[in-house]
């Protein structure tokens, strides 16, 4: 079979999947892309006699080549269409493994229309987290407990509490704190979430707390109740380590509850980073859009201490928001339907000093995370916490820092600590 076909128009029910392809050496570029359509959809790497007229029909195609780009379509008769894993092991499995390739990349994936409708998307969203907090002109704004790991459930507790009473919205348990002997996970939801419903009662204002749930998906959905029960609106997920069937089978759980998912991406930069090899940080992020994750995180466009370029991460901001960027050509349209929006995370070395230039490439619709760069601050956690409030509404308004600085001692003592 030719699995190579130029000629060839996507129908409106095939799966596209762009990849980046680097041939290894006496190989040529359209010989190994044949390979990856060949692999990834009905053929094998020597003739079989067993083909019939269903495997000719259902074939992947290679239909554009733009080399190192190609773009391969999918009839979805191939998938099981609820079925992430059972994709993701046809279009990023065996491929990655092939020796006639030196490097393969799944750049983006496009979903057809009746895969996208097996799936509910996000619970809440972007529109109904802004409705939680009453906030709508402004990014949400949160942190993260520090240090990661070390703090008992009232240490962890008291932190938390004086971020909310410095302004913040939301606090959030770090990716690898789950329920340890120091820090159980009931006992540290049981603080945490007493001294929320004082710093609401003192500061007037929505506060939120996300408890990592991440652990065998029979105990994420009891972690997911005892949260539920005590009042909180979120749960805290790390996606790419429970995997995507357990991401899948959470959102179903909590269908009805009106609780958001939050998606940390710890992990994802050992098959994201490289720019010519693996799968992309863009089809994570509209792979969580379609199963159901609320928020997830997505870089910071070059600020702070993450990689990721401007423009790659604006493309997933698109993504998972439906916004219009300026992306690169070979970008794939996703006609999203009835799925709501995923809140775009930013995070990751952020101070008070960043949010100019982070409202300026990301826009205000974005969930702004500071640790260090909170806790960190000379006077304290409370300190910090003022600080990046008074950074944020400086922005709204129209005013530059070093100005808000002069009327704003936290700010100002940020400003001389981060920015020199």
């Amino acid at each position: 079979m030719d699995f190579v076909d130029t000629n060839y128009e996507p129908g409106e029910n095939d799966l596209i999947c762009l990849f980046r392809v680097e041939p290894s050496e006496n190989y040529s570029f359209e010989e190994a892309i044949s390979n990856v359509a060949k692999e990834s959809s009905v053929g094998t790497w020597t003739h079989i006699g067993t083909v019939n007229e269903r495997a000719k029909r259902i074939k992947a195609r290679v239909y554009e080549l733009d080399e190192p780009y190609a773009k391969v379509a999918y009839p979805q008769e191939l998938f099981e269409l609820d079925n992430i894993p059972q994709v993701l092991s046809s279009v990023a499995g065996n491929v990655f493994g092939m020796k006639l390739l030196k490097n393969l990349r799944l750049e983006d994936i496009q979903f057809p229309p009746e895969m996208i409708e097996k799936f509910k998307g996000p619970q809440v969203g972007l529109e109904g987290i802004r409705d939680i907090f009453s906030v709508q002109d402004r990014p949400m704004l949160g942190t993260i407990v520090k240090p990661k790991l070390g703090l008992g459930p009232k240490g962890h507790a008291d932190v938390a509490y004086r971020a909310w009473k410095g302004g913040l919205d939301i606090v959030k348990d770090d990716e690898n704190l789950s329920s340890m002997t120091f820090n159980t996970f009931e006992k540290r939801v049981d603080e945490t979430m007493r001294l929320k419903e004082k710093a609401e009662k003192e500061t007037g204002e929505k506060k939120e707390y996300m408890g990592n749930i991440t652990a065998p998906v029979s105990e994420m959905k009891k972690r997911a109740d005892y949260l539920i029960g005590k009042g909180s609106n979120y749960v805290m997920i790390d996606i790419i380590t429970i995997g995507w069937s357990a991401l899948q089978e959470m959102r179903e759980y909590l269908e009805g509850k009106d609780v958001v998912i939050h998606c940390h991406r710890a992990g994802h930069a050992a098959f994201t980073r490289n720019r010519k090899h693996g799968v992309s940080m863009l089809t994570v992020a509209k792979l969580t859009r379609l199963i159901g994750g609320d928020q997830l995180h997505i870089g910071t466009a070059g600020v702070g201490k993450m990689e990721g370029d401007e423009e790659k991460v604006l493309r997933i901001e698109e993504a998972v928001e439906t916004k219009k960027t300026t992306g690169s050509e070979y970008k794939l349209k996703q006609d999203w339907k009835n799925i709501k929006k995923t809140f775009a995370v930013a995070s990751g070395g952020l101070h008070p000093g960043d949010i100019p230039g982070l409202v300026e490439r990301m826009g205000k619709d974005i969930v702004a995370q500071f640790g260090g760069g909170c806790h960190g601050h000379p006077d304290g956690t409370e300190a910090g916490a003022r600080a990046i409030r008074q950074a944020c509404g400086a922005v709204m308004d129209g005013r530059s820092l070093d100005e808000a600085a002069s009327g704003n001692k936290e700010l100002k003592r940020a400003l001389e600590k981060w920015k020199g």
